[in-house]
């Protein structure tokens, strides 16, 4: 019971590096404006960030290969009449993004060929939009694409909708409506549904197509702003928030059943900004990153429980952040996440949380095949009612330089990381064996009489000798005849029984002849076996050994009560440990 048990993980010992100031993207002009997003969006080519401006609104564009010290002018994606709120890149074109605003608008744009920051010319050509989405009364303040569909992307407003439109039409095609304004959202791993957060402190679980929520249920009780994070291809969805008493709080949902919380609401710490949360599918791991303050915490997703990992620590507070998708991270020095944090509003630090281990060659058991560019439908199958997972990819490919090749549903499949049960403690002891039934039995050729064996002797073997002899014992008790003689039956050719001296090492279960009817007169030799080769032993030797087996069978007994009494006390024990941990954590 005092072992330590020590959780078996690849990813432990997971460690943050920062980046050389360098190697940062400085001289930014990060938007000042309070609304709850994330600020910084990431692919493996590109980075936006909310920029702040005047004369209407605009986001950056920066080419991740040109880092250091930015120009003081380069071109900016500007169309909106208000200030840009949200961001999100099409997880099928590394190129096409979309925008939301203050003035009510979605915009979608597309990078230009061979885009950098650096211009020869005098002026300065700012990159116009491509698309416009209308349709919310007011301000648009989340925008996020469908991860399985092509051409779908869903917004929020503060007109207290959720709308999923068809890029290629234009057009709104679904509205899910809700009391108060839309604090997240986040989309299941096939798209078709999705989970909301609301300043009204509800968290609903969307069927997206049926246009009404699933599920309805009461989330954080606080009142500050609560995320939620669709846990990729599994049915369970995170959320951070605050309690009543302002304290930081994780939670993990069950979709199917989220009246409450899977083991309740976690409490982490009492620290005012906001988490945001991110799921990462190839390691199983979950990201928290605290708005206003620099760390990160991570949490490996084990047995329907976050298991804490580590914590990357940092004094620049950021406010927003944005993660690499996994294509895009850097193999070779067994980076499985990378973060994009800002750092006073003036620049970018990316964080590369590694594994440590030798990089010599590929690590497939830390990169499982991955999302890719190809779409599972597209917008109009998706609106008809289609399902299904994009392909996977594998990145071995990439690693090798090969380019994206996908892999077989199959393998894709087989490769997937799942939670596994953790192992019992060292220190539980074996659940007893069950008493087996009494049949009969033939009598042995040979039965060996011992001096009782010490506890030591008998090891691990005793819980099932004990059930052997437990009930027999008992009908001794009771009658005059042993219940070795009730269950043997007499044979016309017996073999012949000899009998070891006392010092003999192993004891075996003694059977003797059954009893028969004789003559009140008859001498108590004479009642045991007739025509058996016992007749041939003498009393004493007899008495002898009925005495050595009858103490036998009482300290089998004995030890028997012992260890089921020691049993019960171990699972007591153990199920107190367990209770204890529950309100630990």
């Amino acid at each position: 019971m005092s072992g330590r048990f020590v959780r078996a993980s690849k990813y432990r010992h997971v460690f943050g590096r920062p980046t050389r100031k360098e190697q940062c993207y400085d001289n930014l002009r990060i938007s000042a404006n309070a609304w709850d997003t994330n600020l910084v969006k990431v692919n493996p080519h590109y980075l936006s960030v909310n920029w702040e401006t005047g004369g209407g609104g605009a986001f950056a564009v920066l080419p991740l290969n040109e880092t250091g010290r930015l120009p003081e002018r380069f071109p900016l994606f500007r169309g909106h009449t208000a200030v840009v709120l949200d961001t999100d890149w099409n997880p099928f074109n590394d190129s096409l993004i979309a925008s939301g605003s203050d003035d009510g608008k979605i915009f979608l744009w597309r990078v230009p060929d061979n885009f950098t920051l650096y211009t020869d010319g005098d002026e300065i050509a700012d990159i116009a939009p491509v698309g416009k989405l209308s349709g919310h009364s007011r301000k648009v303040g989340h925008v996020l694409f469908n991860p399985a569909a092509e051409n779908v992307i869903a917004s929020s407003s503060g007109d207290y909708t959720v709308r999923v439109w068809d890029i290629e039409t234009g057009t709104p095609k679904l509205t899910l409506k809700h009391n108060e304004v839309i604090q997240s959202m986040s989309w299941s791993a096939n798209g078709s549904m999705m989970v909301t957060t609301s300043r009204d402190k509800k968290l609903r679980f969307w069927d997206a197509r049926q246009e009404r929520p699933a599920h309805e249920t009461a989330g954080h009780s606080g009142a500050k702003n609560s995320r939620a994070v669709w846990m990729g291809e599994h049915d369970r969805v995170a959320t951070t928030g605050f309690s009543k008493m302002s304290d930081r709080q994780l939670a993990l949902w069950d979709i199917r059943a989220p009246r409450e919380p899977i083991n309740g609401f976690k409490t982490l710490d009492s620290i005012s900004g906001v988490c945001m949360p991110f799921w990462d599918e190839g390691t199983q791991c979950l990201y928290l990153a605290g708005k206003g303050d620099g760390n990160i915490r991570y949490f490996e997703y084990e047995n329907d429980k976050f298991e804490y990992l580590s914590e990357y620590k940092s004094g620049d507070p950021q406010r927003g952040i944005g993660i690499m998708p996994k294509r895009g991270v850097n193999m070779h020095e067994n980076e499985v996440v990378r973060a994009y944090k800002t750092v006073n509003d003036t620049y970018i630090e990316p964080i590369s949380f590694i594994v440590p281990r030798r990089a010599e060659m590929f690590q497939d058991d830390i990169y499982p095949p991955t999302n890719g560019l190809k779409p599972a439908m597209s917008a109009g199958e998706y609106f008809a009612g289609k399902d299904g997972l994009p392909p996977k990819i594998d990145l071995g490919s990439l690693y090798e330089g090969e380019g994206l090749k996908e892999v077989s549903a199959e393998k894709a499949a087989a490769a997937r990381p799942t939670p596994v049960k953790a192992p019992e403690p060292a220190s539980k002891a074996p659940e007893p064996e069950p008493k087996p039934a009494p049949a009969p039995a033939p009598a042995p050729a040979t039965v060996k009489v011992t001096p009782p064996p010490s506890m030591k002797e008998q090891g691990s073997s005793m819980a099932a000798m004990a059930s052997k002899y437990a009930d027999d014992e008992e009908e001794k008790e009771e009658e005059d005849s042993s219940s070795f003689e009730e269950v043997q039956k007499p044979a016309s050719r017996p073999p012949a029984i000899t009998f070891s001296p006392p010092e003999a090492s192993e004891p075996a279960a003694p059977k003797v002849q059954p009893k028969v009817e004789t003559s009140p007169t008859a001498s108590p030799v004479d009642q045991s076996a007739p025509q058996s080769p016992i007749e041939e032993i003498s009393a004493g030797v007899q008495d002898v050994v009925q005495r050595e087996l009858a103490s036998l069978r009482n300290l089998i007994a004995e030890q028997g009560r012992t260890i089921a009494a020691q049993t019960r006390q171990v699972e007591f024990l153990t199920n107190e440990i367990e209770g204890l941990k529950a309100k630990l954590t």
